[in-house]
């Protein structure tokens, strides 16, 4: 049974939690297998709105593993609270499955990412200021902490000591802060071990035998294409591989047990921090979609700027990521509106682009080019079938399927689970 895996189309914040939350009772495990707790999802069920940072969204579905990859950077104590938080409201969460080989925040790299952010002053990258950033760059200069270490007190002094002499100097010498000392994270990290222990695991080894068996695996992406560090709008990207490639690496599953690739697209588009944004509006639109669709971050708050639907990044996403099918979320959101702009290309100094510009100058300076669509005042939110929308929601959606490069085969028409349009079955 091959795997599939659920990644984001824009710049995140398109609603990964609900298109996985969807698919939940058809998978046996769902696998977070990028980022850290510096990206949320939100889950609503019925009544009850759940938001998940570090979990797997499969965490609230019963009789599904929810995983924790080895692509994934930890802070220990938001796992804990969230865990704390679900099981306080009934969610049993003792299937949960942490790799041994996630890399895990430690304090200083919390302190770093702070600092160095306030430093950088409107150069700044807009991150969430959670460490995730200087785990993975710890992680890629081989210094890192990774779960495993925990159980072995030698061995996490040893690897603590390599680096806070580095991380120590950076803090006291370039931004004149007091480094923590070695003894003190020491004993935070070692503080978790004990109540760690019954989740930790080889988690690659434990996919790659539950797809042998044949059942079926969801591999969940955390932010999104545009923020990879490979593929997104560098360098105002996260720190880890956001796309379909990711999952492989993040997950220790094989390319070859791929089939299917699910990609999350919103009837508009967000992003949240710095950096280019062809089709943001900064007028009574961009507010309207703001407050119509609650564009606030799940993890920080922050409010999420707005833009009309982007044509061009949704065939980038699609190309670059394998993309099988597209879910389109909040589609209702657009309600009210009489006219529905889609940009279709960019013009960039004069020369129209239907492509991504391929360098970061260009798509800044990128001006969207758009085709304007009839909107509707219709309530979408019932609505159950395709051809239950009105008309010319029905043309909207089947106008941006033909221009980004994959079928629309689920359509989110309002934030709980059963408010969703299946066109064509994701399994």
């Amino acid at each position: 049974m091959p795997a599939i895996v659920i990644v984001g189309a824009q710049w995140g914040d398109e609603g990964k939690g609900k298109a996985t939350d969807h698919l939940g009772s058809q998978v046996d495990y769902v696998v977070k297998f990028n980022g850290g707790n510096n990206a949320g999802h939100t889950v609503v069920i019925g009544d009850e709105k759940y938001a998940l940072h570090l979990l797997p969204s499969g965490i609230l579905t019963p009789g599904c593993t929810p995983v924790i990859g080895n692509g994934v950077v930890v802070d220990i104590d938001v796992l804990f609270h969230e865990i704390d938080g679900l099981e306080a409201r009934g969610i049993d969460t003792s299937k949960l499955k942490l790799s041994a080989n996630a890399h895990v925040i430690a304090d200083y790299n919390r302190q770093v990412d702070k600092v160095a952010e306030r430093f950088l002053g409107s150069r700044k990258i807009g991150t969430t200021g959670r460490g995730i950033g200087p785990t993975y760059a710890d992680k890629m200069n081989r210094i890192g902490i990774r779960v495993q270490d925990l159980f072995d007190e030698k061995i996490l002094t040893q690897k603590v000591e390599g680096a806070l002499e580095l991380k120590g100097q950076i803090l006291t010498k370039i931004y004149n802060r007091r480094a923590p000392s070695v003894e003190q994270t020491v004993a935070e990290l070692r503080s978790h071990a004990e109540r760690l222990a019954p989740y930790v695991c080889d988690t690659t080894l434990l996919l790659g035998q539950a797809l042998d068996r044949g059942e079926v695996v969801l591999l969940e992406a955390g932010q999104a294409t545009l923020l990879d560090v490979d593929h997104g709008t560098y360098p105002f990207v996260t720190s880890s591989s956001a796309t379909s490639g990711g999952a492989c690496t993040g997950s220790g599953i094989p390319p070859t047990r791929i089939d299917q690739v699910i990609a999350i697209v919103k009837a508009y588009t967000t992003r949240v921090g710095e950096g280019p944004f062809p089709t943001e509006l900064n007028d009574d639109k961009g507010e309207f979609l703001r407050k119509q669709g609650f564009e606030f971050g799940t993890t920080t708050g922050r409010p999420r700027r707005c833009g009309w639907y982007d044509t061009v990044i949704a065939r980038y996403a699609a190309r670059v990521n394998g993309v099988t099918d597209f879910v389109l979320t909040k589609l209702d959101v657009l309600t009210g509106l009489d006219v529905v702009p889609v940009c279709v290309a960019y013009d960039v100094d004069g020369v129209r682009h239907e492509e991504m510009p391929v360098n970061q100058t260009d798509f800044h300076h990128a001006v969207p080019v758009y085709e304007n669509l009839p909107g509707w005042s219709e309530d979408l939110t019932g609505c159950r079938a395709f051809e239950d929308l009105p008309k010319a929601a029905q043309d909207y959606v089947e106008y941006v399927e033909a221009r980004s490069g994959g079928r629309i085969s689920v359509i989110g028409v309002g934030p709980e689970r059963e408010q969703a349009i299946v066109r064509h079955p994701l399994r």
